[in-house]
């Protein structure tokens, strides 16, 4: 069994972390997201991965992934040159795939429990495809799957008058005849090749789509404060580990896990966080929910609730809060006069100032 990850996608409500990578390279509790998705594929013993790319993140991903021999595994890029939508980037894999049965899953999204139940269950089930399904209060904003037993005859695109709360997560099963399907689809009004029109196709022609539902939590990482939350989610799991260089000064409170080459001093790191390779801490308070990543320097300030990506400097800053901070920004404080915010600050930026 194959699989393909799709991360072709703009990204474009992460501006502008985006605009310099792709958000499936964003890092959560130190790792980037698309890593946790290839994990979860090995785990459930796949070990061919397409990876569905555009032009404009390609070599980031390669950079990155490179070969997959660093996991074990086979890792191919397919080019999707244009977004046509979901089932348009399936139709890309078709000579990848074959004729075997392969997952198809987004590269952002991340489940608490992994696929390997799910997977498996495809397996040993006689069915041509598998949705994963998630409980959610408000149906109306995601794709919603109506079902018959153990079997789902109906799939709608953010109803108004919803037939579940069965949302669609992002994560399907297929065997060959959903390229038949695609074959027989028209572009959706977004001028897209919809995976749900697909799938409804395969309904439609009598084959036999089931449903799986996700227990435990799940997260499509789309916008900063998704992001914040999956490393909220993830830093939960974390152990203790203290290899680095802390000295005697330095409070530790809760689950902390600080890289062993990485120096901290004369400060207070209250976890669950996490502090990655060759990061500097002096004088500072490091509050829960926080990954600091490769490189960090944090000098008299405090932090809590945050992502630092790799590189990045804050230097006598009151307090850090809810922030998503990208690669070698530095943020810092002015004490001479005269006194004044200098900003530097690409497209789509967020900052509240006070």
């Amino acid at each position: 069994m194959k699989a393909i990850i799709l991360c072709a996608g703009e990204g474009t409500r992460l501006r502008p972390l985006t605009h310099t990578g792709a958000k499936h390279l964003i890092p959560v509790a130190n790792k980037p997201v698309v890593h946790y998705v290839i994990e979860d594929l090995i785990e459930a013993g796949i070990k061919e991965i397409g990876v569905i790319v555009s032009p404009n993140v390609e070599n980031a991903f390669k950079r990155d992934l490179k070969d997959g021999s660093q996991w074990g595994i086979s890792i191919e890029y397919i080019m999707q040159t244009e977004p046509k939508g979901l089932a348009h980037a399936a139709s890309c894999a078709r000579e990848f795939v074959g004729d075997d049965p392969f997952v198809m899953t987004l590269g952002d999204n991340l489940l608490e429990q992994g696929m390997v139940q799910y997977i498996e269950k495809f397996r040993q089930g006689n069915v041509n495809a598998m949705l994963l399904l998630y409980e959610v209060d408000d149906p109306t904003s995601f794709g919603v799957a109506k079902l018959d037993g153990e079997r789902i005859i109906q799939l709608v695109e953010k109803p108004k008058d919803p037939p579940s709360n069965l949302a669609i997560v992002g994560v399907y099963m297929f065997d060959k005849h959903i390229f038949e399907a695609i074959g027989k689809i028209k572009p959706s009004w977004r001028g897209e090749l919809e995976i749900t029109d697909a799938m409804q196709q395969l309904i439609d022609d009598g084959y036999m789509v089931a449903p799986a539902t996700v227990q435990g939590w799940w997260n499509d990482v789309g916008q900063p404060n998704d992001m914040l939350e999956a490393n909220r989610q993830l830093l939960e799991k974390l152990a203790t580990c203290l290899d680095g260089d802390v000295d005697e000064a330095t409070i530790i409170r809760g689950r902390v896990w600080v890289h062993k080459d990485a120096v901290v001093k004369n400060s207070e790191l209250r976890g669950p966080l996490i502090i990655g390779p060759e990061a500097r801490i002096e004088n500072s308070f490091i509050g829960p929910f926080s990954s600091v990543g490769q490189g960090c320097v944090i000098e008299d300030s405090e932090v809590e609730y945050s992502i630092l990506m790799e590189g990045c400097t804050v230097q006598g800053v009151k307090r850090v809060d809810h922030s998503l901070i990208g690669r070698n920004v530095k943020v810092g404080y002015k004490t001479t006069l005269p006194k004044a915010y200098r900003l530097v600050l690409g497209d789509n930026s967020h900052i509240e100032l006070i």
